[in-house]
């Protein structure tokens, strides 16, 4: 029987093992994750992609059902938060951070090496837009909501502990308090530290590559040490003001830069087509959206390949933030409904990715396809880490928006992190809303230190194997969190009718 704060405990144990693993045999922790990958990829994209399309259509269903008028909480309560706020509060969770850090490596990758076709044509340049909306579009967000709606629902509307057993409640009743939700839980928040350390890993790879490349400072894992040893001191520092205050501020500064710097590349750089690609590919991703959501090529082993390379692992890698994602837009959704819930989780973030993206890696695209510039291209590919500063020095004022990007990675970092360890806390103390400093703190200097396994391990090659080898678990907790949130929310509006 698990007792008292045993989730904490234990799962801070579990990442702790992580760490020392990883920094003693970083070789071994590669090689393991990279054959469980290859059996992954070779045997189960098809169930990856088929989980990834239930929860789009599950959320969907919510948002256009007449569940939709359900509120997260007592029928009179007010959002805590306003609408301005909440929405970018949304992106403090992580997303930020591969926002920046694929936003021109993506789109160039696919443009050379697509998903299927001729590479480096113009069918491959209007593709790799496409998949890139594909991969940062409806289903991540799906993902993060369902977990998030279940914890909502069930916190603030059942007067449950905010935990990821509480959704199991109608399965498991008082069981959640014993060892079958404990382990659940530990299970989540062993998986959300992993996802958080992953997101950590890739912006101290991007930060060092900017600086390095900026202004030839070394760019090296001493380097990377003391990057994430300064990001730590500082998103302790903001984690001691709460939520209130830290985050929200921080989401606010986060999301001005973000279009600061797309006003400037959209002023220096090609306006009228970044536009066209926006519209055109929007068109193309909701008209494709199905057949790319089922695609599995079962007799092209290269095509195959590329899927599980990217697709797979993007489900792969949201479904280790979705424990930390999900907990964190709940806990700030409180007072919604169901339709204003999903809407906006689902749509006002995949909109805003589609006019990051388009800006950035369209305005990439055109340098690399209408301007010719192929050595571009292959530099991108080679080092991804150093893709976004590559881009900005062909470009006029490519300085100042390279430092605008190193300062954006950093704020987007520091509020990752910040969350982050809001959230463990709350995961690992039973739901509480206001972990203490301690508790914080110590999942601060564990996923910064599982931060540094990723490095050691092989950089992004790292996040994508050993993300699958740890999501893989939760993705089966993910479609019984669908079952039991559908199956609740249908015997509620039943019993008001009644």
């Amino acid at each position: 029987m698990l007792k008292g704060n045993s989730v904490y405990k234990i799962s801070l144990l579990l990442s702790i093992v992580f760490v020392v693993v990883g920094v003693i045999f970083y070789d071994w922790l590669g090689e393991q994750a990279s054959v469980f990958l290859d059996f992954a990829v070779a045997n189960f994209n098809w169930f990856y992609l088929l989980v990834g399309s239930i929860l789009v259509s599950l959320c969907l269903y919510l948002m256009f059902s007449k569940y939709g008028n359900i509120r997260l909480g007592k029928d009179t309560e007010k959002p805590e938060y306003s609408t301005f706020t909440w929405i970018t509060m949304l992106f403090a969770a992580g997303m930020g951070v591969g926002l920046v850090f694929w936003s021109v490596a993506e789109p160039v990758g696919h443009y050379t090496t697509p998903p299927y076709g001729e590479g480096s044509t113009s069918a491959a340049a209007n593709l790799s837009l496409q998949y890139t909306f594909f991969h940062w579009g409806l289903h991540p967000w799906a993902i993060f909501g369902v977990i998030a709606l279940g914890l909502a629902y069930f916190s603030y509307r059942k007067g449950l502990p905010t935990t990821i057993s509480s959704i199991f409640y109608p399965v498991l009743g008082n069981k959640i308090h014993g060892s079958a939700g404990k382990t659940i839980d530990i299970l989540a928040v062993f998986v959300a530290a992993v996802g958080v350390a992953s997101t950590f890993g890739l912006s101290t790879l991007q930060i060092s590559s900017g600086l390095n490349y900026q202004f030839g400072t070394p760019d090296t894992f001493t380097s990377h040490l003391i990057i994430i040893g300064l990001a730590t001191t500082l998103f302790i520092m903001s984690s001691w003001s709460g939520l209130n205050r830290g985050i929200k501020y921080l989401s606010h500064f986060n999301m001005a830069l973000v279009f600061l710097l797309m006003a400037i590349v959209l002023i220096v750089g090609p306006a009228k087509q970044i536009f066209e690609m926006l519209i055109s590919t929007t068109g193309s991703y909701v008209g494709n959206i199905v057949p790319m959501s089922l695609r599995l090529d079962a007799f092209n082993g290269e095509a195959s390949q590329w899927i599980g390379n990217w697709t797979v692992f993007y489900w792969a890698w949201w479904t280790t933030w979705a424990p930390f994602v999900g907990a964190f837009i709940a806990r700030i959704s409180r007072g919604r409904t169901i339709r204003q819930f999903v809407s906006a989780v689902l749509l006002i973030p995949s909109l805003v990715s589609f006019v990051w993206f388009s800006v950035i890696g369209g305005s990439a695209l055109h340098f690399v396809h209408n301007l010719g510039y192929t050595a571009l291209a292959s530099n991108i590919n080679a080092d991804v880490e150093a893709a976004l500063f590559m881009f900005f020095e062909s470009m006029p004022l490519g300085f100042l928006l390279s430092v605008l990007a190193i300062i954006l990675i950093f704020a987007f970092f520091i509020t990752s992190a910040d969350s982050a360890t809001f959230v463990l806390g709350m995961l690992s103390n039973n739901g509480n809303l206001h972990p203490s400093s301690f508790v914080k703190i110590t999942w601060g200097v564990v996923t910064a230190g599982a931060a540094t396994v990723f490095i050691l391990a092989g950089g992004v090659d790292a996040v994508r194997t050993i993300s699958i080898v740890i999501a893989s678990p939760f993705t089966i907790i993910l479609l019984f969190i669908s079952y039991v949130l559908l199956k609740e929310v249908r015997k509620e509006t039943q019993t008001i009718k009644s």
